[in-house]
């Protein structure tokens, strides 16, 4: 094992200790980032309350990322409600990592947490309980703990493709629900206008693989496990769009409301993403001074 340490070692010195070396300066970039634009805000939040304060220093790093990284945006904040609840529908990416910007941005901007449904592996992962506590993630085990949310004003979250679209979508972007409409009924007993959203480029942010995919497509219905590797971290452009709200409407049936809903995510995919998805397209629209956006057009194929 001495001689393997030692043939190994200049492998560890070229190629890790960069890396170690650009994740520390990357992190302090960060933190400086942070005192420059948020430190008023965080004295007052830390001044009011202790884990106010907290959340405020966690969102203000993740915003800060989302800037530093991905230049990130966020269109139609301001149609989602200072008050009162609302249920947000949003397009699953490999990793939901748009839903922790735009859970960063609705706390910084709008002093208001933002729910989320996360799959139940995560609430075994050591170490992060107390964050998705505190961030007020849940299990989306039953429809009763998501109406009871929203019947006390909050906003949530739900993503009804889930762990199976963000492991098995890909750069065309279509969208796996397998029926589900658990979120229909929650919104028509809660009474609550539905959001549709979608975060341009997720998809080229972070990918799966896509060998052996109908073997793993098999493991995971076996074991509800996300066993898909996957790659990237590419500093690619992202932009969340949050759409006009579907207004409760007591006509509606859960089979109406969750056609409406999937169209309305379908017609912002076709209009803020290319198809299919180019990372380095992706990541030039970093410099690009005009956004890509195809003009509207309601007669795009559906992309079930």
């Amino acid at each position: 094992m001495a001689w393997l340490y030692i043939a190994l070692s200049p492998f560890v010195a070229v190629f890790i200790y960069p890396v170690i070396v650009l994740l520390a300066m990357y992190s302090a970039a960060l933190f400086v980032n942070v005192y420059l634009h948020r430190r008023r805000q965080l004295y007052d939040a830390y001044s009011e309350n202790f884990w106010f304060g907290a959340t405020q220093t966690v969102a203000a790093v993740v915003d800060a990322h989302g800037e530093f990284w991905h230049g990130y945006e966020m269109l139609g904040i301001e149609k989602l409600p200072d008050a009162g609840a609302a249920l947000l529908i949003y397009y699953h990416g490999a990793i939901p990592i748009d839903m922790y910007y735009i859970m960063a941005r609705l706390i910084l901007q709008k002093k208001r947490r933002l729910r989320n449904v996360a799959a139940t592996f995560l609430f075994y992962v050591p170490g992060i309980q107390l964050l998705l506590e505190v961030f007020g993630v849940v299990e989306g085990r039953t429809r009763e703990q998501c109406h009871e949310i929203l019947m006390n004003g909050d906003l949530l979250a739900i993503s009804p493709g889930g762990v199976r679209e963000a492991l098995f979508s890909d750069e065309y972007y279509g969208m796996i629900w397998n029926s589900r409409k658990g979120f229909a009924k929650v919104a028509l007993a809660a009474k609550v206008p539905v959001y549709p959203v979608f975060t341009q480029n997720v998809r080229e942010c972070i990918r799966t693989v896509k060998t052996g995919r109908g073997f793993l497509r098999k493991l995971y219905e076996w074991t509800k496990l996300p066993l898909v590797p996957l790659y990237g971290g590419f500093p690619v452009k992202m932009r969340t769009i949050i759409g006009d709200p579907i207004p409760y409407d007591p006509t509606l049936t859960c089979d109406e409301l969750t056609e409406t809903v999937q169209q309305e995510i379908e017609k912002l995919i076709y209009r803020y993403q290319r198809i299919p998805g180019s990372i380095l397209a992706a990541f030039a629209d970093r410099w690009s001074n005009t956004p890509w956006e195809r003009p509207i057009n309601n007669n795009h194929k559906k992309t079930n």
